[in-house]
């Protein structure tokens, strides 16, 4: 028998935008509890976006928040055995779970950059996903072109 759902602990906003989607967002960034480490990584990576980006109007924590939106994926497949085979059924994502798979892509694609420092990574990262290209934005067309090819065992949803 499964012990009760947890509950979710409230996050506290960060420090200078006063935002809980920036704390989650470095709370996933951060590596051995570093979360001071993390946060500078992440106010760096924000000024470089903000240095860089071509359009006037848009501060650098909307263009984050569009990049963040445009990794974010609305299908994913998941495996199910369905007398002895095992399909991929295509599923709606939990909002979530949207946000955390869009956050942890952004990383895991940002450590894979070449640039020299992670802060420039991770801007390079976001001004790329808010033009929808990068490594990140093509992750979540993979995602997607993967539950349109299985659109056809969507039958065995729970």
């Amino acid at each position: 028998m499964r012990k009760k759902q947890s509950k979710k602990r409230p996050l506290l906003p960060d420090p200078k935008f006063n935002d809980q989607l920036v704390t989650r967002f470095v709370n996933n960034l951060m590596w051995d509890g570093k979360k001071s480490t993390a946060f500078k990584i992440f106010y760096d990576a924000i000024a470089i976006v903000e240095d860089r980006k071509q359009d006037e109007e848009k501060s650098a924590l909307d263009l984050w928040k569009d990049a963040l939106s445009n990794v974010m994926p609305h299908v994913e497949v998941r495996s199910r055995r369905v007398g002895g085979a095992t399909f991929q059924i295509p599923m709606q994502i939990r909002p979530d779970r949207k946000v955390s798979l869009a956050m942890k892509w952004l990383i895991s694609y940002s450590r894979k950059r070449n640039e020299k420092t992670m802060a420039l990574r991770l801007a390079n990262e976001v001004l790329a996903a808010s033009k929808e290209e990068g490594a990140a934005v093509k992750k979540r067309q993979d995602t997607h072109k993967m539950a349109e090819a299985n659109k056809a065992f969507s039958h065995f949803r729970f």
